[in-house]
């Protein structure tokens, strides 16, 4: 131990009999270090700064954890100030959370359970004074001791103001301690750390006292609602969940805190991929690993910008929504407000509560102004913009009022796959080159660069052919020794081959174009699946003219005139030009499943004799046969060339029940991540 942190000890260490324990409340990590301290001590006595008349109520509320309580009591009248003119009641409560991962409650709960004897040492009030104090994140606590986290806010921690409530009620705790050390021999008091230095100056100094007020009101204990545990508890309600889990299976929560958060991801992916509608996406288990790792290292930047180690739900969703869309991070939100044992608490209360930012719903639907008692890192209300799936109903409304006749693209989707059919053509015209390219031995000219193949290739069968001549005129088929006069060095240095010639590769420029690009992106297609099939023509020269199966837009409608739907397969004509309906030409009858259809409609309307076809799996022969019907030739490229993403952003795409509905598309459209 370092001369620093002995000093540290040491001013913790008020008396022979009391320690002081700096704390912050709301923290996981801070409930740990109390319980692990309350644990690995012998002590007689746990001072909590809490007023006694709450003892009761916080006491009844650690009997019912895992479900989460809060103690409330009412303040009097005065105590509303401006909230009439606020638009509240003009009623105002102070509470106590009840949260296992609150420092404060996580030591009375171990203290009750070793039969540690419990005091109240914080001065009754009947009007609370909250102090909002910064502290560092808690998380520090892994690689540094607890007084050296409280020694670093000694210099940043502002003092009491003179005659305030927090230097009365540091006072009165000072003269508590000095009560109870008469009484207990190992006392362990819990304090906040921003006033440790505070207490510890009142207790040696015995600073002079007031008398506590008597409360003129009672503590009750209420339920908190599940929808607004984020709110009351310090931790996320994921979280927290997954430390009582952890201590009913009495496995360590060390490191919950961050592997929480992966857990909190991975539990996220099973409930997104379970509700992600079968026939609107396509690969439905994208989020892969190396996403999440992209994912967490962009949480980190971002908690580190907020000078946190340790990311609020603010920044989880935030990364989410910007790494996997709109959907992954509605249901993150979603996932991190779960709280099961809530909704399997037990019956007999009258109702619940709902919390807010400094405001509280109470039971009877009074708005009253909060104060919490055990109040962690400051809250604030943040924006993010989320849009949410449609419900049902209205899906079911705006699929009536659908018009058959004035369909249309959306134009930011037209841009990106014409942007991706054209980098298809330019592979495809790639491919044609390497079909015609010449091999020749180098002479002057690296022409389009070395073929390392063709010249390993020449180098090793001339290298087999050179030894063998060397070995057949120097030794006798008879026998393995060298001819007399003639050393086996002198052997394998003639046999050694010259040196390796080089071959070079010449690629000519592919004469003819790719007109026509078909996309196969389910093999095989379910027509029962893709009931939807239409053509549908360019409205300028920089479009191509489209030919598809996809599934039904009217069973996914996400707004008033706007549809989503998926592409099974898509045929792209570029340059744009007239053609007949593919679907419904009587020449392409012969074919018998909606692949052939597309394929066949491709030879038959390309001026050009290759066709690019991008699949899954490798053309089949009744493809060849098709085309080579109509004197053309396939050039596949495997679908797997391409990322599962990107797939997944341009299958998907939606329909527009006119132009006008354009000029509001963007409000319900989200985009594909």
């Amino acid at each position: 131990m370092s001369f620093a942190s002995d000093t540290t000890e040491r001013a913790l260490r008020l008396s022979p009999k009391i320690t002081l324990l700096p704390i912050v409340h709301g923290s996981g990590d801070m409930a740990q270090e109390v319980r692990e301290t309350l644990i690995s001590g012998r002590w007689d006595c746990l001072a909590v700064p809490l007023p006694p008349s709450a003892a009761r109520a916080v006491e009844t509320g650690l009997s019912e954890l895992p479900a989460i309580h809060a103690a409330v009591i009412q303040e009097p009248p005065e105590a509303a100030g401006e909230a009439g003119e606020q638009g509240d009641s003009g009623l105002v409560v102070s509470f106590i959370p009840i949260d296992p991962c609150q420092a404060v409650i996580m030591g009375l709960r171990v203290a009750i359970g070793e039969g540690i004897a419990c005091a109240y040492i914080d001065q009754e009030v009947e009007v609370f004074e909250p102090s909002s104090i910064a502290a560092p994140d808690p998380y520090a606590l892994k690689t540094v001791s607890l007084a050296a986290y409280a020694a670093s806010l000694v210099a940043v921690s502002p003092g009491p103001e003179p005659d305030s409530q927090r230097e009365q009620r540091i006072a009165w705790m000072a003269f508590r301690l000095h009560e109870l050390e008469l009484e207990y021999s190992e006392i362990l008091c819990l304090c906040h750390a921003a006033d440790w230095p505070w207490l510890r100056q009142a207790y040696l100094d015995r600073s002079p006292y007031l008398p506590p007020e008597k409360p003129t009101a009672i503590w009750t204990v209420q339920p908190v609602s599940q929808d607004t545990l984020y709110f009351v508890l310090g931790e996320l309600p994921f979280l927290t969940e997954l430390y009582e889990r952890r201590r009913a299976g009495l496995l360590s929560d060390r490191h919950v805190t961050i592997d929480g958060l992966k857990e909190l991801l991975l539990e996220t992916r099973s409930n997104w991929m379970a509700s992600r509608p079968a026939g609107v996406e396509t690969v439905r288990n994208w989020v892969t690993p190396q996403l999440l790792q992209v994912y967490l290292q962009y949480v980190r930047n971002l908690a580190l910008l907020d000078r946190r180690l340790t990311p609020d739900l603010y920044t989880l969703v935030l990364a989410a929504k910007q790494i996997a869309g709109d959907d992954f991070a509605i249901q993150l939100l979603e996932t991190a407000k779960r709280y099961e044992f809530q909704s399997n608490s037990v019956t007999g209360w009258r109702g619940s509560i709902e919390a807010g930012i400094d405001r509280l719903v109470l039971p009877d639907g009074r708005l009253a102004q909060a104060k919490n008692r055990l109040a962690g890192m400051p809250l604030v209300w943040r924006s993010l913009s989320l849009r949410p799936s449609p419900k049902q109903i209205d899906s079911r409304r705006w699929s009536l009022r659908w018009d058959p006749f004035r369909q249309c693209s959306w134009p930011p989707e037209d841009q990106k796959i014409e942007s991706f059919a054209s980098h298809v053509r330019e592979q495809a015209r790639a491919l044609m080159g390497a079909d015609l390219a010449k091999v020749e031995k180098f002479t002057t000219s690296l022409k389009d660069g070395i073929d390392l193949r063709e010249s390993l290739r020449n180098w090793t069968s001339r290298r087999r052919a050179v030894g063998a001549g060397a070995l057949g005129s120097q030794v006798s088929r008879g026998s393995l020794q060298p001819p007399s006069g003639l050393s086996m060095s002198r052997v394998q240095t003639e046999a050694r081959p010259p040196r390796m010639d080089i071959y070079v590769k010449e690629v000519p420029p592919a004469r003819s174009q790719v007109e026509i690009v078909v996309f196969l992106f389910e093999t095989p297609a379910d027509p029962e699946v893709y009931t939807w099939r239409a053509t549908w023509y360019a409205e300028h020269q920089e479009e191509s003219t489209l030919c598809f199966f996809a599934t039904d837009f009217l069973e996914h409608m996400i707004g008033p005139g706007i549809a989503q739907s998926k592409y099974g397969g898509a045929l792209f004509l570029y340059p744009p030009r007239p053609i007949p309906d593919i679907w419904t030409d009587r020449r392409l009858d012969g074919t018998s499943t909606l692949e052939e259809r597309l394929i066949a409609a491709a030879a038959m309307h390309s001026q050009e004799s290759h066709i690019a076809l991008v699949s899954p799996i490798p053309p089949l022969a009744r493809w060849r046969g098709i085309t080579r019907r109509f004197d053309r030739r396939l050039l596949p490229i495997p679908l797997s060339r391409f990322s599962a993403q990107t797939i997944d952003r341009l299958r998907c795409f939606h329909v527009l029940n006119g132009h006008e509905v354009r000029s509001y598309a963007a409000r319900f459209i989200r985009e594909m991540r």
